[in-house]
């Protein structure tokens, strides 16, 4: 028997396995730590990608917007990398009073002043204030023109006053972008929230029923329309520079980018590959997948993640046993649980995320999608009635999702196991 322990919440799940059934245990690959985070940023900004120096850019006298992103991504480690960021623009003879930080909301809510303070570190925070963008506020916002999709592009005025817009922030595998980072501070980041929600709403189809397009997915761009519409957005805002972070399996900083925003983040993006996407020859009958733990598996919305990429590992109609803990139950807003509880077909649910589209609605589509293709098992402390509507089965043990699948489809099936699976992207090789 193969023994994996898989975090679950706060604490960790023995999971067994037949040897002759397992594929492989999908997890991200490791880099050799060489560098320390501070030698990673410093290597990063002194050797841009696509773009001179910053310090070679930024002048006297010229007024510089920082965008940084939003206490959600506090893992990206912005108190790390921020000081070195204004240093290099102080040296390049900008002064505090004509440095800006803006957070890239998108349509996220305000935060605190102690928020604030986590994102810059205590040293910066106690020389600069923090600008929260407000998509919804329109007085703040300057039309700069129309993408080939049709979307009018609305930027945060402050943003387009100032004579450089410095991008910052971390690549990771999106549903509807292809990637975070790079344009994503400016799109969705800085945006109105009209052009936020048309550019959300390419991920779908024209017509209903056609559901999700092909293009949209984790890692796609080609394609994708979504991640064209961002691309477009940023070329009226043109970014003076951008520096992305990518995190390694532990949580650190185990590379980082900087330069030009499209060339920098594309290095960026094959980096990101070689670390959370992981090549599969097949696809199993059976994925067994956890987060990897608390905070992740805090409610059903945030392990959103973990289903779809488990589900890229897995044949259609197969079986996902994720183990989720949920102590927190369904999470999002409300719209986002009566997608969930109130629908019983995913027909209603697609029309429901159409009317007013927004992306917290889509995630939760993506997951009640997940459950229609593919049979999903929870192991999870949450409700059975709060999913049921969803086709999702809850149970309390491994043991207990394993008797379900084994008495409906025999006991030799072909299994994957994925102990980080909201941060591993299985790509089958064809």
């Amino acid at each position: 028997m193969k023994r994996v322990e898989m975090k679950y919440g706060s604490t960790s799940i023995e999971v067994c396995v037949k040897e002759e059934n397992l594929i492989g245990v999908i997890e991200s690959n490791r880099l050799k730590k060489e560098k320390s985070e501070d030698e990673i940023i410093k290597e990063a900004l002194e050797n841009p990608i696509g773009s001179a120096r910053l310090r070679e850019l930024v002048h006297q006298g010229e007024r510089v917007c920082v965008v940084i992103p939003d206490v959600t991504r506090t893992w990206q480690k912005t108190d790390k990398y921020l000081n070195k960021i204004v240093e290099e623009i102080n040296s390049g003879g900008a002064l505090d009073k004509d440095i800006i930080f803006i957070s890239a909301l998108g349509s996220h809510r305000k935060q605190t002043r102690e928020e604030h303070e986590k994102l810059l570190g205590e040293k910066l925070a106690s020389r600069f204030q923090v600008i929260d963008h407000d998509c919804y506020d329109k007085d703040n916002l300057v039309y700069l023109g129309e993408t080939t999709y049709g979307n009018s592009v609305y930027i945060n005025k402050i943003a387009m006053e100032c004579d450089h817009i410095v991008i910052t922030g971390g690549i990771v595998y999106h549903l509807l972008a292809g990637y975070s980072g790079g344009k994503k501070s400016i799109l969705p980041g800085i945006s109105g929230a009209e052009t936020i929600m048309k550019n959300h709403s390419l991920s779908l189809n024209d017509n209903l029923g056609e559901s999700i397009r092909d293009g949209v997915y984790a890692g796609g761009t080609e394609n994708n329309p979504v991640h064209q519409d961002m691309i477009q957005a940023a070329s009226f805002v043109r970014p003076t520079f951008m520096f992305n972070v990518i995190m390694g399996s532990e949580g650190e900083i185990a590379a980082a980018v900087a330069g030009n925003y499209i060339a920098a983040h594309e290095q960026g993006t094959k980096i990101l590959k070689n670390i959370d996407g992981v090549n599969i020859k097949e696809k199993a009958d059976l994925v067994i997948a956890s987060s990897g733990g608390y905070p992740k598996d805090i409610n059903l919305y945030q392990a959103t993640k973990t289903l779809t990429n488990a589900r890229e590992a897995v044949n259609e109609g197969g079986y996902i046993i994720a183990l989720l803990q949920c102590r927190e139950g369904l999470g999002g807003g409300k719209e986002i649980q009566d997608l969930i509880l109130n629908y019983d077909n995913i027909l209603d649910r697609e029309r429901f995320v159409r009317n007013n589209f927004s992306i917290g609605k889509f995630i939760a589509y993506c997951m009640c999608e997940t459950a229609y293709k593919f049979k999903v098992i929870l192991v999870s402390d949450i409700k059975q009635e709060l999913v049921k509507n969803a086709n999702i089965t809850v149970v309390k043990t491994v043991d207990e999702a394993l008797k379900i699948v084994y008495k409906e489809k025999g006991e030799n099936l072909k299994t994957y196991l994925m102990p980080h699976a909201a941060n591993t992207l299985p790509m089958l090789i064809k």
